[in-house]
């Protein structure tokens, strides 16, 4: 498939000019009473795009649990300034929404070695911005699900850890909600085995001729009973991340003791509306105050 044409696709499946999951919620506003600190360095004097947006509720009885957005765009687009966590800021949550390098400015493992060097440099700061480094959840859609599962499953995987920026810190996370992300890029097929597809630009190269590089990005690789807990949501309509990815991924952690939880949303394609109803927000805000807000499973 040619680059245009299956760019094409790609945007009209996000819903890139009415519904992408960042947009579904780019009219909410910042509290006010926030810190808002925009484009911190997580790399100093790294990439442009190892940047990140802090917003940090003002007022706050202690450190406060971090919900760290990782924002869609196979991995060669988007960015940190849409960030659905927005809401979370008035219910006793940090939230920090992260950049990293795309897919045609370095290839994989560059794009997870950023999201943990994010993870790294907001432990490091975190005195500084009132933040509870054992209480940090990641939350991706489609590309960006795929990285936060991956930062829940590889913890501390010296082989993807990096060694930029801050690297006296653990780049854990105790929860992950993932939605439709990739779980095992050689098991996607169709388009995604083309030589342009968004994967094979992740890795380099084509999916079925660098297996080895596809196990290496694959979350599913790193699955072991000491994960985090694991919401993931993938729509039964979706028609750019099969539905099956997500099937796999939840299979393997409950396979391995890790305590998830999946649901199917009912008549929703990739990242459309249905993911920004009232159901599927409290479904992703119960997950988070049960293993993120003191006196829980996390902070046990």
């Amino acid at each position: 498939m040619k680059r245009g044409v299956w760019l094409l696709g790609l945007s009209l499946s996000l819903g890139m000019a009415s519904a992408s999951p960042g947009q579904l919620f780019k009219t909410a506003k910042v509290p006010e009473g926030t810190q808002v600190h925009r484009n911190l360095e997580y790399v100093k004097g790294g990439h442009e795009r190892q940047k990140l947006d802090l917003y940090v509720p003002e007022k706050a009885d202690g450190p406060l649990p971090v919900i760290v957005w990782v924002h869609p765009g196979a991995w060669m687009f988007g960015g940190k300034e849409e960030c659905p966590a927005i809401p979370f800021l008035g219910k006793g949550y940090a939230v920090a929404s992260i950049n990293h390098r795309y897919s045609r400015q370095a290839p994989f493992p560059a794009q997870i070695e950023d999201c943990k060097a994010a993870i790294r440099w907001l432990r490091a700061n975190a005195k500084t911005y009132n933040l509870d480094t054992e209480r940090f959840g990641v939350w991706g859609a489609s590309s960006g699900g795929h990285l936060s599962a991956l930062l829940g499953t590889s913890g501390d995987v010296k082989d993807i850890e990096g060694t930029q920026g801050e690297t006296g810190q653990s780049s854990r996370v105790q929860a992950v909600v993932d939605w439709f992300g990739p779980t095992d890029v050689a098991k996607m097929g169709g388009m995604h085995d083309g030589s342009d597809s968004p994967e094979s630009r992740l890795l380099g190269g084509p999916v079925q001729e660098n297996k080895d590089k596809a196990e290496r990005a694959n979350p599913i690789a790193y699955v072991s009973k000491d994960d985090p807990p694991f919401l993931i949501m993938h729509g039964d309509r979706d028609n750019m991340v099969p539905f099956s990815q997500s099937e796999l991924l939840y299979d393997a952690l409950k396979k391995a003791g890790v305590d998830a939880t999946f649901k199917t949303v009912k008549g929703a394609g990739h990242g459309t509306k249905e993911f920004g109803t009232e159901e599927s927000m409290k479904l992703v805000e119960d997950f988070f105050a049960k293993h993120l807000k003191k006196g829980t499973e996390a902070s046990r």
